[in-house]
């Protein structure tokens, strides 16, 4: 059997095709050598966990690496202190049989029925100090059980043991990695007996974790080297890893799971070197897929409106929002994995979550399906030459808007207007098109629709009216954006909130560039 991509739990090398991220682990490693304990908070499925195993990997042999996880050991061992000790004593236990059993009975021995913390403080001690390497303990899934005292006696002991040592007073693990979504440092900790969230302190020893955990396009290629050379194919490997960060920027899961689809579903039985349209083709296919991360991604939607109404107003309505980490929406998106700071701007971290997010607000304007079914019937506008026809479709847009929507509505539309298009021409392109969406900063609030359908591509420009002198202003930078993708031909919806508006079209030329308008 070759080796294959795997998007599901812990990648292994000699059974996955992986990204190298040697350098990661490298700079790792030097935060183990100089002693510091941290913690490793990414969002879900970025690759903690196999980040972890080749840490585990890479300082067994200078090292005793104990790689044990909080994963699945249920919220009452975190209630009751004698029970945690002993569990976590097992843990290590079971780790240390695989990998130093001399190790293990020794631990063994000195593993009498321990109470508390305070008692496996004092078996920590005596295990370290007598260990022939130093000792390097790494926790994954650490915040499965951290809301409560236990917890925070727990990494206590682990800080005031780490003081000691630093002055010759005890014995403690040379490096501690505490690995997980959440920053244990700055963990907001509800302690029992009391009502108020408190922010976690005793992790205040812990060093910053600054290393990029995403995929950058050159570390992309060495995946695809390595599945091109077993496969014995000649692919654009450089412009495919591009594409692959365009889409994804580096998450690991997605970029995994891209490849996964292109090997594994369009290319199952005859493997051929892979093309950019393969990789738009697994976007589609991944948009339309059911997994726990895009669940998740809903779930935080469905139950945070606050969060979803912010969102909203970044990607479809285009408003600018400072980054500001002190800011509990902004943390929390970032927690999750879908803000980046981008410019001191909030942005959507990668073009997938943003594709996905937006298919799932269309599809919350389900009372409006109704009335556009009516209107967006995809044989009107599909020519014989496969071409869309774009501007029938942004004339039958305008009648929809003047027919459904009167002015009473306006409020409505300006919230979800934008929205309203997209849902009109997912069913038209559906199949055999491919969309994203790209939000631009201007005045304007533009959103750009880029369209690829059969071997055409068309860009439609959505903007709010401001007045000419901006509108002038947005038609030169659509030009410029259809340099950018050498394009002739441009398409503009304009929004218009004025009590006098007109539903209106027109045709203008500018640097050269075929520009139609329609109003609505």
């Amino acid at each position: 059997m070759g080796k294959r991509f795997n998007s599901t739990g812990v990648c292994v090398s000699q059974k996955h095709y992986m990204v190298d991220i040697s350098n990661k682990i490298e700079q790792i490693k030097k935060l183990i050598d100089n002693e510091f304990y941290f913690t490793i908070n990414r969002p879900r499925q970025y690759g903690k966990t196999t980040t972890l195993n080749e840490i585990n990997n890479k300082l067994k042999e200078l090292y005793l690496v104990i790689n044990i996880s909080f994963e699945g050991i249920g919220d009452i061992v975190f209630e009751d202190e004698k029970k945690f000790c002993n569990k976590f004593l097992k843990l290590i236990i079971k780790e240390l049989s695989f990998v130093d059993k001399e190790e293990k009975e020794r631990l063994e021995k000195l593993n009498l029925e321990i109470n508390d913390i305070e008692e496996l403080s004092e078996v920590i001690t005596r295990f370290v100090e007598g260990a022939e390497k130093d000792v390097v303990l790494i926790v994954d899934e650490v915040d499965k059980s951290s809301n409560n005292q236990l917890f925070l006696s727990f990494i206590g002991m682990l800080r005031n043991k780490y003081l000691s040592r630093e002055v010759g007073k005890d014995f403690t693990f040379k490096s501690v990695i505490l690995a997980g979504v959440h920053d244990v440092k700055s963990l907001k900790i509800k302690i029992r007996n009391e009502n108020e969230a408190k922010y976690n302190s005793p992790w205040n020893i812990a060093v910053d974790f600054n290393i990029d955990m995403s995929f950058s396009p050159k570390e992309i290629i060495t995946m695809l080297n390595e599945y091109a050379i077993e496969n014995s194919l000649l692919m654009d490997i450089d412009k495919l890893s591009e594409e692959l960060h365009f889409f994804t920027s580096g998450y690991p899961f997605l970029v995994s799971r891209l490849c996964q689809i292109v090997d594994e579903k369009i290319y199952e039985f005859d493997k051929k070197p892979w093309t950019i349209k393969d990789i738009h083709k697994a976007v589609k296919i991944i948009l339309e897929e059911k997994n726990t991360l895009f669940d998740s991604l809903i779930k935080n939607l469905e139950n945070n409106k606050e969060l979803y109404d912010y969102i909203e107003d970044i990607i479809v309505r285009g408003n600018v929002k400072s980054f500001n980490n002190d800011n509990p929406l902004i943390e929390l998106g970032s927690l999750y994995g879908y803000f980046e700071n981008k410019d001191g701007k909030v942005n959507i971290s990668n073009r997938i979550f943003s594709e996905r997010i937006y298919n799932y607000m269309i599809s919350k304007l389900e009372n409006d399906y109704n009335k556009i079914d009516k209107y967006n019937f995809k044989e009107q506008f599909v020519k014989k030459d496969g071409e869309l026809d774009i501007e029938k479709i942004l004339r039958r847009f305008q009648q929809f808007m003047k027919e459904q929507y009167s002015s009473k509505d306006s409020e409505f539309i300006e919230h979800h207007g934008r929205l309203l298009f997209l849902a009109f021409i997912k069913p038209i392109i559906n199949g055999t098109g491919f969309d994203f969406k790209e939000v631009q900063v201007s005045e304007e609030k533009r959103l750009d629709v880029v369209i690829t359908y059969n071997n055409f591509k068309y860009i439609i420009e959505m903007k709010i009216w401001r007045g000419s002198k901006y509108h002038e202003k947005g038609i030169e930078q659509l030009c410029d954006y259809l340099n950018i993708h050498d394009l002739n031909e441009g398409y503009l919806l304009v929004f218009d909130f004025n009590k006098n508006k007109e539903f209106k079209e027109e045709r203008v030329n500018i640097k050269g560039k075929d520009i139609f308008q329609v109003y609505v």
